[in-house]
C-alpha cells in the first residue's frame, strides 16, 4: 500500500486550514487517513505549523512519500533533517547523541529566526499605527484651527485691511526718522 504524507483541507471557504496526514495514496484528498501528523495554518503571519516530528520521521523511514507542499512543511520544521541524521546513525557515521545535538542546535537556530520574523512584523505594525496616529492628529489639529478661525467675529475686509496698512506705515516711519538723525550725528 503506497503511503503519502499530504495535506487534508479543513476550514471554511477562503480560510483554509490543513491537517498534515499520512494517508493511502488511493484515498480521497479529504478522506480516510492513517495518522494525523500535525496542522498547518497559512492564515497567520508567519504560518502556524505544528508537527509530531517523531511520527513523521517514523513514516518517512517506513517509505511514505511526501507531496511537494508537505515536503516543504516537513523541511521547514526539521523533520527531513532529523530523518537524514538518523540515516547517518544507521550507517555508523554519527552517534545518536551527536545527531540529537545537531538537530537541537538547528531547532534553536530556526526558532530564533522565526522569533525575529515575528518581532519584525510586530515592529512594522507598530510603526504603521504610529504613522496613522500622527496623520490623524495633524488632520484633527487642522480641523480645530479651521473651527477656531470660523468662530472669530467677521469684520468687513475693506475696513480692517486699510486700517492695518495705515498702522504699519505709521509705525515704520518714526523708527526710520529717529534712526537716520542718530547716524548723521555719529558721523559728524
Amino acid at each position: 500500500m503506497p503511503v503519502k504524507i499530504r495535506l487534508q483541507r479543513h476550514g471554511k471557504k477562503g480560510k483554509p486550514f490543513y491537517w498534515v496526514v499520512a494517508a493511502d495514496a488511493r484515498a480521497k484528498r479529504d478522506g480516510k487517513f492513517l495518522e494525523k501528523l500535525g496542522i498547518y495554518n497559512p492564515n497567520t503571519n508567519p504560518a502556524t505549523i505544528e508537527l509530531d516530528i517523531d511520527s513523521s520521521v517514523k513514516w518517512l523511514q517506513n517509505g511514505a512519500q511526501p507531496t511537494d507542499t508537505a515536503k516543504a512543511i516537513l523541511s521547514y520544521r526539521g523533520v527531513l533533517l532529523k530523518h537524514h541524521l538518523l540515516g547517518g546513525v544507521r550507517k555508523g557515521a554519527l552517534t545518536e547523541e551527536q545527531a540529537e545535538e545537531k538537530f537541537n542546535a538547528w531547532v534553536t537556530e530556526k526558532e530564533a529566526a522565526i522569533a525575529d520574523k515575528v518581532g519584525g512584523i510586530d515592529k512594522v505594525k507598530a510603526d504603521a499605527r504610529a504613522a496613522a496616529l500622527k496623520a490623524e492628529k495633524e488632520v484633527n489639529d487642522k480641523r480645530a484651527a479651521d473651527a477656531a478661525a470660523a468662530a472669530l467675529p467677521e469684520v468687513a475686509e475693506g475696513e480692517n485691511a486699510e486700517a492695518e496698512v495705515e498702522a504699519v506705515e505709521t509705525a515704520g516711519e518714526p523708527e526710520q526718522a529717529t534712526e537716520a538723525p542718530a547716524t548723521e550725528e555719529n558721523k559728524a
